[in-house]
């Protein structure tokens, strides 16, 4: 499972912006970046940053807020790259298809974290069959489900009544009773919660 050792929040902090990394404590007053919102710094000056800077930054950005290593990452770059279509666009749709983000985006639970630990433990099924992988890549017409009895089946309750006003992506439908969802359709760019240059990934990239 892909891990960052480093502060979540200090990762958001940096970025600039909620990467939702800590899940309800992101909904709270107690989020550092609106904190750092309400802050006045008058004559600061900034460290100007290269354009290698921006585009690594925005990489490294998109990498934490989908919970992907390095490797993973170029690897669905490769992929995105071979595939029909504008290139930084299929990489974040790839992004979106990962089952542990469309567990997290359907309000079954609080952060992508939480996400990956329910599917690792064998809890999600899709098609009727186990998926122990936060990666799997999902398809249209795909049925994802708990697993019955599941020992997360109050968190993704409590999760759905708190979350309440957090709309589902229109590519997903969720039978909220039953704790299911089925892939209606490929997910599009403007699905994409995270305000993100894509094109800045695929210049640093392409160098």
């Amino acid at each position: 499972m892909a891990k960052t050792t480093k502060p979540l929040c200090k990762e958001c902090r940096k970025n600039g912006v909620k990467l939702y990394l800590k899940g309800r404590r992101c909904e709270t007053v107690k989020c550092p970046v609106d904190k750092r919102e309400k802050r006045t710094r008058k004559f600061v000056r900034r460290k100007k940053i290269s354009e290698y800077g921006v585009q690594l930054r925005e990489k490294n950005k998109v990498k934490i807020y989908y919970g992907v290593l390095e490797r993973q990452f170029k690897r669905y770059f490769e992929l995105a790259k071979a595939t029909p279509g504008v290139t930084g666009e299929i990489l974040l749709q790839f992004l979106e298809r990962r089952l542990d983000n469309i567990v997290f985006r359907s309000n079954w639970c609080y952060s992508r974290r939480m996400s990956k630990q329910i599917i690792n433990h064998g809890d999600i099924l899709v098609n009727g069959k186990k998926i122990d992988r936060p990666g799997y890549m999902v398809n249209i017409n795909d049925e994802i489900q708990l697993k019955p009895n599941s020992k997360y089946a109050g968190i993704a309750k409590e999760t759905i009544e708190d979350y309440k006003q957090h709309i589902v992506p229109a590519f997903l439908q969720v039978d909220e009773e039953h704790c299911r969802i089925k892939v209606v359709r490929h997910p599009v760019r403007e699905e994409v919660a995270l305000p993100i240059d894509e094109q800045l990934i695929v210049n640093l990239y392409s160098k």
